[in-house]
């Protein structure tokens, strides 16, 4: 027997097993390469998610600062519609890129819970510019738009496979009676 045929075991040997190795680094960085992206997309989305919330927010808190001159709610200081306006309108502008963004890379179940918030914050806009004075009005208004946000924030933890979050709803200190 030659002494071909004879190494030819362990050159086979070594074949197999740079072949096997080959296809277990391709296998493990295509599975790094997925991860790495599904993070990313992750990440990105939760930018998303807080772009808008905070986008949202900021129409919220003036709208309780213009509630606040109607005396419909007790924000500490209150605006007029006048001094409100260009403020309210760049929180307006500023909405929709992030609703944009929301709409592009949010899932379904958040995207409907962002448009029921923010049909709600339509409708306090809409009760300040009809300069209402109704507390129990505005106080319902402020109710569902609370569940709105809280809804909105479930989604985005479930989402996002987050741990539940704080519900944001705790007790203010009274006011001092003048």
């Amino acid at each position: 027997m030659s002494t071909f045929l004879q190494q030819l075991p362990a050159l086979i040997g070594v074949v197999i097993g740079a072949l096997g190795s080959y296809v277990a680094i391709v296998r493990s960085d295509r599975a790094r390469f997925s991860r790495e992206r599904a993070a990313r997309w992750e990440e990105r989305r939760l930018a998303v998610y807080a772009d808008y919330a905070q986008a949202l927010k900021r129409s919220v808190t003036l709208a309780y600062r213009v509630a606040a001159h109607f005396g419909n709610d007790p924000h500490p200081h209150p605006l007029s519609p006048e001094e409100a306006a260009p403020p309210m309108a760049e929180a307006t502008v500023a909405r929709d890129p992030a609703g944009e963004a929301l709409l592009l890379l949010g899932s379904p179940e958040v995207v409907e819970r962002a448009r029921a918030w923010v049909v709600t914050v339509l409708e306090m806009e809409a009760f300040l510019r009809e300069e209402r004075r109704d507390p129990a009005a505005w106080q319902a208004l402020l109710e569902r738009q609370r569940a709105g946000r809280a809804s909105y924030y479930a989604a985005v933890r479930d989402d996002l496979a987050l741990p539940p979050g704080h519900a944001a709803r705790w007790p203010l200190p009274a006011s001092p009676r003048t």
